[in-house]
């Protein structure tokens, strides 16, 4: 890795503190983990929340809370959580039969079942187009919509969560092999589970969706089973804090949530509280994980009223600060698309129409380089937006990063094409920031890096508008030197309608293979929602 260059831009001259250190955990390399796994995750909207100019004061995350303690099997792979926390004896309660009617079933208004949707589609499909592997509908019974956290790979299952409800279903088929009915409304949820595939969700304290309602239990699942786990509130007692909209991460085996002024982190395998919020004036807006622990923190400023942000490096152990980058006054820190180097997405001003920038620090904190993209602004797509849940600090996509060769890939704002959008991918050097090419997406089409694979940024391709009958979307692949984008895996023009109603799906993909999931459910009626495509596989 070459020299940084001299602390500017976005970060002053500022000497990285450090600070004991401890073991940081091991890299999350699940198969759909973002940068560090072979399956790119993004990262996970309904009404926007208010624009203040800043993430944390407008856009936080809600966090998915947890509860419970005895669960019981009801039927086949139905769990049913029943209990409070768990006692100080260590006893869980006594698990209880549920006496929850069934879900009904919906009378659909879609003329067809899944199973038969894919196979019109297949039935259409081209030579050299992927197979539909299988289509998932909603399912789940919500009040006036919800949306969903996930997913989540652990071996052959992919599980999501949503409103009351965590389940699994089998990669291969479809099938639903697990399903945890929770107390209460699932809120937050780390981006991507432990390497042994568990998952720390966050619940409402309340189970109406009040806004008093706090997010501060947490629930630990198996994701292989779909069994709960320990579980825990949250120790509001000392501080008459809200704990409502929160950020989640996982690394190692340590799960974290932060927003508001908190920081807490615990062991996953266990339960254990390791650390609070940090000594000091400053508070933590979240946490991102993987191979690195890294922190948004807000600080105050010399002015009244003014806010200085920091990033910083963080033992997920002992919570102490291994180094600090102070950011440029007047900017914010928006999402982080890689950890290790850290890539950090910055906004000046709101959420919509402010200005976007990009920080490329080197491992140790010190400022690297600033990419300059000119005219090119670059865009990470982040479910969640507009919904205040789900929205982690590494849920974005539209940025991939390859340190072998120095590459920064980066997505373009879409602009107007026809019925649809269109974009470009650029590349930029790391070292130096400067461009290296633009690469313009299809007509109506466009691209989202995912991550790197190979020495190649892999690419979703939405499906074209209507109006584009022969092609259809799919997974693509470019170098770092540029040229025409290469078809990895071509979903099947016949699909493309079926693929337009997800919209800005989370995109997983690996072994060949590509898992679409919609992150919102949201109906004109119950049984609209009820039949709602929410997941689709393709691959041979």
């Amino acid at each position: 890795m070459s020299q940084p260059p001299p602390q500017e831009g976005f970060g002053a001259p500022y000497e990285p503190r450090p600070g004991v250190y401890g073991d940081p955990g091991q890299p999350q390399p699940g198969p759909y983990g973002q940068q560090s796994g072979p399956y790119g995750q993004p990262p996970q909207p309904q009404i926007p929340p208010p624009s203040t100019g800043g993430r944390s004061r407008g856009r936080l995350v809600g966090l998915v809370a947890a509860v419970l303690a005895g669960v019981l099997v009801i039927g086949a792979g139905v769990w049913f959580v029943v209990g409070g926390d768990d006692e100080p004896d260590g006893k869980k309660p006594v698990a209880k039969e549920s006496t929850a009617p069934k879900q009904p079933g919906a009378g659909s208004s879609r003329k067809k079942s899944p199973a038969a949707e894919a196979a019109e589609i297949n039935k259409g499909r081209k030579e050299g187009e992927a197979k539909v592997r299988w289509i998932q509908k909603n399912g789940v019974d919500v009040p006036v919509g919800a949306s969903a956290l996930g997913p989540w790979i652990a071996g052959g299952i992919v599980a999501k969560a949503m409103y009351r409800t965590v389940s699994g279903y089998s990669l291969e088929d479809g099938s639903q092999k697990w399903s945890l009915r929770l107390p209460t409304d699932v809120c937050a949820a780390p981006t991507r589970p432990t390497a042994d595939g568990k998952i720390v969700i966050g619940l409402l304290t309340e189970t109406s969706a009040d806004v008093d309602a706090n997010c501060d239990k947490l629930q630990m699942i198996d994701l292989a089973t779909g069994e709960a786990g320990w579980s825990v509130t949250i120790d509001r007692v000392v501080r008459n804090d809200v704990l409502r909209y929160v950020v989640m991460a996982i690394s190692g085996d340590v799960v974290t949530i932060g927003g508001l002024g908190r920081a807490e982190a615990y062991r996953v395998s266990d339960g254990k509280h390791l650390w609070g919020k940090p000594p000091g004036p400053c508070e933590v807006e979240g946490f991102v994980g993987g191979s690195v622990m890294l922190a948004s923190v807000h600080c105050p400023g010399q002015s009244k009223g003014e806010v200085d942000e920091e990033v910083r490096r963080i033992d997920p152990v002992t919570g102490r600060t291994l180094w600090t980058y102070k950011v440029r006054k007047g900017w914010e820190v928006d999402a982080f698309h890689s950890v290790d180097p850290p890539v950090i997405f910055l906004r000046k001003g709101p959420l919509v129409g402010g200005t976007s920038a990009i920080a490329v620090l080197n491992d140790d904190g010190t400022f690297r380089s600033r990419p300059a993209p000119g005219s090119d602004a670059p865009e990470g797509r982040c479910p969640g937006r507009e919904r205040q849940l789900g929205w982690n600090l590494d849920i974005c996509t539209g940025a991939a990063v390859d340190t072998d060769t120095d590459t920064l890939y980066v997505a373009t704002k879409h602009r107007s094409a026809g019925r649809s959008s269109t974009n470009d991918v650029v590349a930029f050097d790391m070292s130096t920031g400067k461009k290296k090419w633009k690469v313009p997406s299809p007509a109506t089409q466009t691209l989202m890096p995912l991550r790197v694979e190979g020495g190649r940024a892999l690419m979703y391709l939405s499906p074209p508008d209507p109006k584009t009958e022969d092609v259809g979307g799919g997974i693509m692949a470019l170098g770092p030197q540029g040229g025409t984008p290469q078809p990895v895996l071509r979903h099947p023009a016949s699909a493309a309608a079926t693929e337009r109603a997800f919209d800005e799906p989370i995109v997983l993909h690996a072994d060949g293979r590509s898992l679409l999931m919609l992150p919102d459910v949201l109906g004109e009626t119950d049984e609209e929602e009820m039949e709602m495509r929410t997941m689709i596989a393709f691959g041979d």
